[in-house]
């Protein structure tokens, strides 16, 4: 079992989960704000199983979804982090970026912060060759941050989420990726 890796930037510490983390997990998670362009708002059972899964990726790989802390408060503010796509898709396998911040830190660039520091690691100490990400097509906040950090729109690989039914509104998905020879060529 790999050593948890543990990541920091000037404002913000990437860390494996503690248990006293799972209140303000499933208050971020029950915000219908934060949960705007995900299917459903989670329950505490459902944000708690979620944290659990997350637990176990840091148990069988040293990284995943690292809990994100601000530095100057210690506060839980969300999750920024690497973890292999789960669903069959055209651009898979794949490892993917992701994130989800409390509303209280959105737009002040701690996304990107982070999420900056998560690409490096999986670049220069994972040795992964390419890293996506993707989202609802409405959802424009988190294109910026995949665009802030060096990800590039790849339209030829949109796709239909297949866990979405037909017509639903969050079905329709926009691929983002990054090579780690463009990501070494913009250093």
């Amino acid at each position: 079992m790999p050593a948890p890796i543990e990541l920091h930037t000037s404002r913000l510490l990437l860390r494996p989960w503690r248990v006293e983390d799972r209140g303000a997990f499933a208050a971020l998670n029950g915000d219908p704000e934060v949960m705007r362009h995900f299917p459903a708002c989670l329950g505490r059972e459902e944000s708690d199983r979620l944290a659990e899964r997350i637990e176990a990726d840091f148990a069988e790989r040293g990284y995943g979804l690292w809990a994100l802390q601000r530095r100057d408060s210690g506060a839980f503010i969300g999750f920024t982090g690497l973890r292999p796509v789960t669903f069959a898709a055209p651009f898979c396998p794949a490892v993917e970026i992701a994130w989800r911040l409390a509303r209280a830190h959105w737009r002040q660039g701690l996304a990107s912060e982070a999420a900056r520091a998560a690409l490096a690691c999986g670049f220069a100490r994972l040795g992964l060759e390419q890293i996506v990400s993707f989202t609802a097509l409405d959802n424009l906040p988190s294109q910026r941050v995949m665009q802030a950090i060096g990800l590039r729109h790849d339209g030829a690989g949109d796709f239909d989420h297949p866990a979405l039914p037909a017509g639903h509104r969050l079905r329709r998905h926009v691929l983002y990726r990054l090579r780690r020879c463009d990501w070494e060529a913009d250093r």
